[in-house]
């Protein structure tokens, strides 16, 4: 019986979801723990999306919730054209599909970053769903979830969930890190990387932000953070990776870098994460976090908040630090004073945490799965 993996969208394309499916998918083709993965195209629903919100909009006020119907699960899996009758064991990123319930001669099995309570409650979209909808929903995810032969979450955060918001047995759920979204065998093959300079005169020190949206990365804290740390006679400067130019605010500190494609352009990106002296993660709401991972893989320290699931990205105090929700910028800066000096230390301490890099890859998160996941 194969096994293939299955996300909301295409999961042999690096550009989904943040290339996670993608990192996953070619990891466990090549312990052979997948056997494949599902090439979905929600974007060729887009005329039964307006149709459906249109008629929420009419009947609730809300104008959301497509993608969460029972009629987007259907129509999005038929894409793939599988047998009901014949076995199959599938690894679900999605917790709606495949929809529930499912042929009986069909294995499935999750692995989340998050459950669709915490996407609604965190990031806002719970807004935009009709109170009855919602219940339909989490309902048909509740039975999902009950009938599933295991369930993995990427952090303790969404196993909480699991327990406490849809009653599944603590000795149920199990949690594995997702891994770096970078290919290991190209890494190996980059030069030894160099160091990053202390900061000083003409030399800031380098912090950098790796996503797409500024506000809920943390960005206009990090500016904060750097006028907090000029106040401590530290230059810093604010490297920003992913956010597109024009949102990003007119400060001098800024560094807009665009977008690197990790796929074309590896080289570059490395060296790019690799001159920071520390990644950061202040974000307002987060399931997980790959850049805090990518920036690990690297050898790079990150600083983030203790925020949704980010904590399972930072295992100990060896990869960076995670402050409570709402730091005070101050509290940031002399955390990093003190963590600069004296700068061989601080040295010492990349060293160590690039020794590890292996333990922040998606060949060992892949590994930890096998252990976790029946055979199919």
């Amino acid at each position: 019986m194969s096994r293939l993996l299955l996300c909301c969208g295409d999961a042999t394309d690096p550009a989904t979801w943040s290339g996670t499916p993608h990192a996953l998918l070619q990891a466990g083709l090549a312990s052979g723990l997948l056997q494949g993965g599902l090439a979905l195209q929600p974007q060729r629903l887009r005329w039964r999306r307006r149709a459906f919100n249109l008629l929420q909009l009419l009947r609730s006020g809300r104008p959301g919730g497509f993608q969460y119907s029972p009629g987007f699960c259907r129509a999005l899996l038929a894409q793939a054209r599988l047998s009901p009758i014949q076995p199959l064991s599938l690894l679900s990123h999605y917790p709606l599909l495949p929809l529930h319930p499912w042929p009986r001669a069909w294995r499935v099995a999750f692995y989340l970053d998050a459950t669709t309570t915490q996407v609604l409650d965190a990031y806002g979209g719970g807004a935009r769903i009709a109170p009855g909808l919602r219940r339909q929903l989490l309902a048909r995810e509740r039975r999902a979830f009950h009938q599933a032969e295991a369930l993995i979450a990427m952090s303790a955060w969404a196993a909480r969930s699991l327990i406490e918001d849809y009653g599944l047995p603590s000795e149920r759920v199990a949690v594995v890190p997702a891994g770096a979204n970078l290919d290991g065998a190209a890494l190996a093959a980059l030069p030894p990387a160099r160091p990053p300079l202390p900061p000083g005169p003409g030399q800031p020190l380098r912090l950098g932000l790796l996503g797409k949206e500024w506000q809920r990365k943390g960005g206009p804290f990090l500016l904060q953070l750097v006028e907090a740390l000029e106040q401590l006679a530290i230059p810093a400067e604010l490297r920003v990776l992913g956010v597109p130019a024009a949102e990003l605010p007119q400060h001098p500190a800024i560094q807009g870098l665009g977008f690197i494609a990790k796929q074309q352009q590896l080289p570059r990106f490395v060296a790019e994460l690799r001159s920071w002296h520390f990644g950061t993660l202040f974000s307002q709401a987060e399931a997980f976090g790959i850049a805090a991972r990518e920036c690990l893989r690297l050898g790079v320290p990150v600083l983030a908040h203790a925020v949704g699931g980010i904590p399972a990205t930072l295992p100990d105090g060896g990869c960076g630090h995670l402050f409570p929700p709402h730091p005070s910028p101050s509290a940031v800066a002399h955390w990093i004073a003190g963590r600069l000096q004296p700068y061989p230390a601080y040295l010492a301490w990349r060293r160590a945490l690039a020794a590890r890099g292996e333990e922040f890859g998606w060949e060992a998160a892949v590994g930890r799965l096998a252990s976790l996941l029946p055979t199919p």
